[in-house]
């Protein structure tokens, strides 16, 4: 066995819909959950699975992220992967979680009907100044530290630092497995993990990389993001050269409208614009 063969990434999203957008694939989400969120398997009885099909009109798309809803025990829970950085990302985290919390309130119900709202976001992309690679967020007065409300969940997973900064703990699997590029990676995880859901998921990530169609979509997928990061890299580089070559004299709103303009024409989306002007 070629332990350098490459295989099809897990942090790739059409790759990561297949094995956790998958219905029968329950048991590898409930275990995915329990490990990231730090809770007891047992106490994972029931998930319902929202907007995970794998549509063209998604594979079409330029500027994509992953983005899987599910109903966890009557939580809402939201599963991001985000592999190239976006400016304003802890911003816009929080405007999502606000999104899917108030969403959530139909006509006529009661405040505290509102669900837990859980967000894990995983980001190939260091984020904070810190050495962990998991940072929990939730609302709390200053100086007693009491929590407001247990409705607000935040979490951000860097997979850049949990290679480098190991707990020895379910989450580090999950986290390696996501990670993983080769099938040396694979065997490594499956010689050292104790967990049923980890191997079942390296067993699916073969099969998947053994299939010609999904090799394929997978390719497309990353050479989409290698496209998206290269065009948001010239897109800064562009703004600051043009931003210094014109000078303030001619005004901040002619240059945004002259770099919008450009931008457009590249396929940007007007989010990606804004998010890189910094409205």
């Amino acid at each position: 066995m070629d332990l350098n063969q490459p295989i099809v990434k897990l942090k790739l999203d059409v790759i990561f819909k297949r094995v956790f957008g998958d219905a029968n694939n329950t048991d590898i989400i409930a275990a995915f959950l329990s490990a990231l969120l730090e809770i007891p398997r047992k106490s994972i009885e029931k998930i319902t699975l929202n907007n995970v099909e794998i549509t063209p009109e998604y594979l079409e798309q330029k500027f994509s992220r992953l983005d899987m809803k599910m109903d966890v025990d009557g939580k809402t829970v939201n599963v991001e992967m985000q592999v190239n950085y976006e400016p304003d990302f802890r911003e816009r985290t929080l405007f999502y979680w606000s999104k899917l919390y108030s969403d959530e309130l139909k006509t006529g119900d009661e405040y505290g009907s509102l669900k837990r709202t859980v967000c894990i976001n995983l980001i190939d992309f260091n984020l904070f100044d810190c050495e962990d690679y998991h940072s929990h967020f939730s609302v709390m007065e200053n100086s007693r530290h009491e929590v407001l409300t247990d409705k607000l969940a935040i979490h951000f997973f860097e997979l850049k630092k949990s290679r480098k900064y190991h707990k020895n703990s379910p989450m580090d699997e999950w986290l390696d497995l996501i990670n993983a590029e080769t099938e040396g990676d694979l065997m490594e995880i499956q010689n050292n993990t104790a967990i049923p859901e980890v191997n079942k998921t390296i067993l699916i990530i073969r099969n998947l990389s053994g299939d010609e169609k999904v090799r394929q979509e997978a390719y497309y997928r990353e050479k989409r993001l290698h496209d998206e990061a290269t065009a948001l890299g010239h897109a800064r580089r562009e703004g600051i050269a043009e931003g210094l070559e014109k000078g303030r004299a001619e005004g901040r709103g002619e240059i945004k409208q002259e770099l919008t303009r450009k931008w457009l024409e590249k396929g940007m989306t007007e989010d990606q614009i804004k998010e890189l002007l910094g409205e």
